[in-house]
């Protein structure tokens, strides 16, 4: 299995918990042999390395160095992430099996691969926009938030660590329960769980 992870965050950039928990499921991933690929943010530290655990490394930067908020500097980014994207597509002969994206920021990107080259994509849920900025009704939130709604419409699954935040999807979002799965970093199947949702994502994909 080839699968590319997409995350915001990635040490060495360190945001919140995100980072290290992407970087402990690509490095687990690869463990269970795996083809493992990120696709994430730097500022400067740009380009592709493969770390010594076996993981490979796309990082972008913004093309655009001022924002007024979060929300433009993510729709300007996700353009590089579909870009290096793109890129791994092809040189890996067009053998990718799903995309994993961490968060809403990379939706539009995973949404316009997903189009373009029938790559299917899992959409793991880190927080919403309703838990963020209370009470998310402000044009800049609904913004926010139609953008988590395309993911939850164009995702062939959606992942979450709890059953609370699965039930927040489904409250906020509509989203029917079946297409979420829970699956807790905490216990000692967490990967095997995450293993078997991609297997049964990537049966569907065309671009096997």
């Amino acid at each position: 299995m080839r699968i590319i992870l997409f995350s915001w965050e990635y040490p060495p950039r360190v945001v919140g918990k995100l980072a290290d928990y992407v970087h402990l499921l690509a490095t687990e991933l690869v463990k269970n042999r795996v083809d493992t690929y990120v696709v994430t943010y730097h500022d400067f530290l740009t380009g592709a390395v493969e770390e010594p655990n076996g993981v490979k490394i796309f990082r972008v930067a913004n093309p655009v160095r001022t924002h007024v908020g979060i929300l433009t500097w993510v729709l300007t980014l996700n353009q590089e992430v579909e870009r290096a994207a793109a890129s791994i597509f092809y040189q890996v002969s067009k053998r990718v099996d799903l995309v994993d994206v961490h968060d809403w920021h990379f939706i539009p990107a995973a949404v316009t691969l997903k189009n373009a080259f029938g790559l299917p994509f899992v959409y793991s849920v880190e927080s919403l926009e309703d838990h963020r900025s209370p009470p998310a009704n402000t044009p800049y939130s609904m913004s926010i938030k139609s953008i988590e709604w395309l993911g939850f419409y164009e995702a062939q699954h959606v992942c979450v660590k709890s059953e609370w935040m699965r039930d927040e999807i489904v409250r906020i979002h509509n989203v029917p329960s079946a297409k979420i799965t829970v699956v807790k970093p905490t216990t000692n199947s967490w990967l095997d769980n995450i293993l078997f949702m991609y297997k049964s994502v990537a049966g569907g994909a065309s671009s096997k």
